[in-house]
């Protein structure tokens, strides 16, 4: 991601769409935060809009790749600039309690441990604060997948035996994850987009550009050689619909909050 940042927003044209249609929803939540954070905010596309939206609120822009703070920081006025920090999103070197709105676009998908990571957002969280956020769903990319899975040759219906795209974690098992949290009344929902290319390699570069490399531990650590990428291109040819090359998206789409202290110790008997 910090190698991808100079050329980021020119590639990011699916996460600012979905960027603005999660800040959109914003319009049915009553919240006056005084302290936003974007988390994983890549070179700050919805730092703008939030200060906008909220302009006596304080914005911090929290990503782990020091090129794409290097954008962030230019973003608002010359008089209110977001306060950057570089930082894990699943180690969050914040105090307890000192955040009103949590908002993070296409960046929770890139977390390991998914539990931790929200029982670290619920830390630093004040009592009725926001978490609102976009993942990608396991439908993403499925045309690449399958056109993988024909160039490895494997038996139909089996979509996958090595790695070439990242996994994505489905929304009811981050629905799942967030009540695990204890965050209170979660709401997750799907809606699928799908971008069209001219050939698999204006897909690629668009991969690249953002950033979005395999990064999986079972994923193929050999090159792709000239063989592998013609069958894999010969694969995905046989996809192409009025003369263009699909690539579906899944976007999850989840926003919870934080209660009140009392009920973040409250404990079940079976946990």
């Amino acid at each position: 991601f910090d190698r991808a940042a100079s050329g980021y927003d020119a590639a990011a044209f699916l996460q600012r769409e979905i960027g603005a249609r999660l800040l959109e929803r914003l319009d049915y939540c009553r919240l006056t935060p005084k302290t936003i954070l974007d988390l994983g905010c890549g070179t700050g596309q919805a730092i703008g809009a939030l200060m906008r939206r909220y302009p006596r609120a304080r914005v911090l822009a929290l990503d782990f790749a020091l090129g794409m703070l290097r954008l962030a920081r230019r973003r608002g006025t010359w008089f209110n600039r977001p306060r950057v920090l570089c930082a894990d999103a699943e180690a969050l070197p914040l105090a307890d309690g000192c955040v009103d709105l949590i908002v993070s676009n296409a960046a929770l998908q890139w977390c390991n441990d998914l539990d931790r990571t929200f029982r670290d957002l619920l830390r630093v969280l004040r009592p009725g604060g926001l978490l609102m956020f976009t993942s990608f769903g396991p439908d993403t990319l499925r045309e690449l997948r399958a056109a993988w899975a024909v160039a490895d040759g494997l038996p139909a219906g089996v979509t996958q035996a090595q790695t070439h795209v990242s996994p994505f974690v489905d929304m009811h098992d981050l629905g799942d994850a967030l009540v695990r949290a204890r965050f209170a009344d979660p709401v997750m929902d799907a809606e699928h987009l799908t971008l069209t290319y001219a050939g698999l390699r204006d897909l690629m570069r668009d991969l690249k550009g953002i950033g979005a490399h395999n990064a999986a531990s079972d994923r193929p650590r050999g090159l792709t050689g000239p063989r592998r990428l013609a069958a894999l291109e010969a694969a995905y040819e046989t996809q192409r619909r009025a003369g263009r090359l699909p690539a579906t998206y899944e976007v999850v789409y989840g926003h919870a909050w934080a209660p009140a202290l009392a009920a973040r110790g409250r404990h079940t008997d079976d946990g």
